[in-house]
């Protein structure tokens, strides 16, 4: 306690710089001579710069590069009023790059006078995730609401294209050089009814049917049958379950439907053998909106070690329609993505070319109401 500037915090307990030392969210206390007197190890993480450098140093000086910061500081100090900017401070730490919520408000002593400013930082990356993956549930629900309509008029006249193919291919002599034809037409047929299929899917309004469900009950049953599937290939299957997290309410055909594409994708990543990976972890509070509370999170995370995917290629892969197989329509991905956004979820994919691909599923840790 001897570090922190003692005019500023002679009131201060120990208790009290405890729980300060413990939020989630920066804070750091700048003096009236616009010094550094107080810094949480969460303020060191957001920023990158360390507490004991820090203490006593000139916060303009030392925050140069976040003009945005230093003016809130500096505007709030000379008139005592508390403000808010969380469209406009970019932090980077270590060359990472954080959106953050800033607020400065008037540090005041027991008598009302002025001492200095608190500025606070709260990281506001999984927010901003959460609100790219709702806008990507968005277009995906315009795109799916469209090609229903367009599937729906495509299946009549391709029923009759299969049927007169099929007629065609019976009037055929077996030993006819024409006879692949036909059977060109019907294979054809069946890929776009198999694709038509996937569209009314994508655009289906079914819900989510809510029940209990063991997540790692699920995840172990498909790697148990996907793991015979891979045995003629040299890939290696582990799996890290946090035991911690109970059965959490959501559709279990769904979920299913979820994790074995990503699974079966993972492991077509790898033919020619690698590792994949899977596990769950339930993560910090989350806020799933600005004026909803924050929830608890659980992410499993499928994770291959196939080519990667180009950074060129990261933004579209999800969308209807790109993909990078060859036979490939996208459409699974796509409906993993709404289906998961349909659960209040959010589907995150990292990747880079040579060190393989890793998909995380976040969603709520809701459980099922206690009877009795």
């Amino acid at each position: 306690m001897e570090e922190f500037d003692t005019t500023v915090h002679t009131e201060l307990s120990g208790y009290a710089l405890t729980v300060l030392d413990s939020v989630g969210d920066g804070v750091i206390v700048i003096s009236r001579e616009g010094l550094v007197t107080l810094m949480n190890p969460a303020a060191e993480e957001m920023t990158g710069r360390s507490r004991r450098q820090m203490l006593r140093a000139a916060f303009k000086d030392s925050f140069a590069s976040e003009p945005v910061l230093v003016e809130m500081v500096e505007r709030t100090s000379a008139t005592g009023v508390s403000l808010s900017d969380q469209d406009n401070v970019i932090l980077y730490p270590s060359g990472r790059v954080i959106p953050a919520n800033a607020t400065t408000c008037p540090l005041l002593r027991s008598d009302g006078e002025a001492i200095g400013v608190i500025l606070t930082l709260r990281d506001l990356t999984s927010i901003r995730e959460l609100e790219a993956a709702v806008r990507q549930a968005d277009r995906l629900s315009t795109l799916g609401t469209l090609a229903a309509g367009l599937a729906h008029e495509v299946k009549n006249p391709l029923g009759g294209i299969k049927g007169a193919a099929q007629l065609l291919e019976r009037e055929l002599d077996v030993d006819s050089d024409l006879l692949e034809y036909p059977r060109v037409m019907i294979r054809e047929a069946e890929r776009i009814d198999k694709i038509i299929r996937q569209l009314l899917e994508l655009a289906s309004p079914r819900g989510p049917r809510y029940q209990p469900v063991n997540l790692h009950m699920v995840l172990g049953d498909i790697i148990l049958l996907q793991r015979e599937s891979a045995g003629s290939r040299e890939v290696s299957i582990s799996t890290g379950f946090d035991p911690s997290i109970p059965p959490i309410m959501a559709d279990e055909a769904q979920l299913t439907q979820v994790f074995l594409n990503l699974i079966r994708n993972a492991l077509e990543a790898m033919p020619e053998g690698g590792r994949l990976t899977v596990t769950s972890r339930v993560l910090a509070e989350y806020q799933l909106a600005r004026n909803e509370n924050r929830s608890r999170m659980v992410s499993v995370e499928v994770a291959d070690t196939g080519p990667g995917i180009p950074a060129e290629n990261l933004p579209k892969v999800g969308t209807p329609f790109f993909s990078t197989k060859d036979t490939g329509t996208g459409l699974g991905l796509a409906i993993c993505q709404k289906i998961v956004a349909d659960h209040r979820g959010m589907l995150k994919i990292e990747s880079k070319p040579g060190q393989g691909t890793r998909i995380s599923v976040v969603l709520p840790l809701i459980q099922s109401p206690a009877k009795g």
